[in-house]
């Protein structure tokens, strides 16, 4: 329902249109009955955003006009298959790994994927600092929504869980975060997530 609100948008029926292949300004404006104007203010804006790109150019009657496709991170987020697709993914390796292994395979995925997501180097600065930067990097590149609170350590707080369609049933799941977190962070993590009807993130970092 929520993906539907969005592409009814301006922006929205755009992208609803690119994902049928790319397309230029004057080819979008005639198929949505707008302006050339306000599809060009609209794609200057997209293409900022990084949500269309320019792929090439296509010949026009007077000089060629630029032709635009989405970004492969835009294709990715309106992808319906990966929550499925990992849920049952996990549901496969549950069923046929002793818990130990299980367990250790996500704490494997957690640090491969703190590796990816710190390229390989570990942050700066102080524990505070490198708390903070984790944090930052949770909630632009895995869409968490996380604070950090100081009581005598660390804790990093979300008011959500990019993971919630999974931890219910695979508590599992939150192992490979708590790598993920001790593998950038540099210390021992402890998960303390809320893995109720709305689950949110948790992670205690002591000092």
């Amino acid at each position: 329902m929520l993906k539907k609100q969005l592409l009814d948008s301006s922006r929205g029926r755009i992208v609803t249109l690119l994902r049928t292949g790319a397309l230029t300004a004057d080819e979008i404006a005639s198929k949505l009955a707008l302006t050339r104007s306000a599809i060009r203010a609209q794609i200057t804006g997209m293409e900022r955003d990084g949500v269309v790109r320019r792929a090439g150019q296509r010949p026009g009657t007077t000089r060629p006009s630029h032709v635009f496709e989405l970004t492969t991170e835009v294709e990715q987020l309106l992808s319906s298959a990966y929550v499925p697709l990992l849920t049952q993914l996990i549901d496969v390796f549950a069923e046929g790994l002793p818990a130990r292994q299980l367990e250790t395979m996500l704490r494997r995925v957690g640090q491969k994927l703190a590796d990816e997501l710190s390229q390989g180097r570990r942050p700066a600065g102080d524990l505070g600092a490198r708390v903070a930067i984790l944090s930052d990097m949770m909630n632009k590149q895995l869409g968490a929504m996380t604070h950090v609170e100081a009581n005598g350590g660390f804790v990093i707080r979300g008011v959500g869980c990019p993971l919630a369609a999974v931890t219910g049933k695979h508590p599992g799941v939150c192992l490979a975060m708590e790598s993920l977190v001790a593998e950038i962070v540099g210390v021992p993590v402890h998960e303390c997530c809320d893995r109720s009807e709305r689950p949110q993130c948790c992670f205690e970092i002591p000092r």
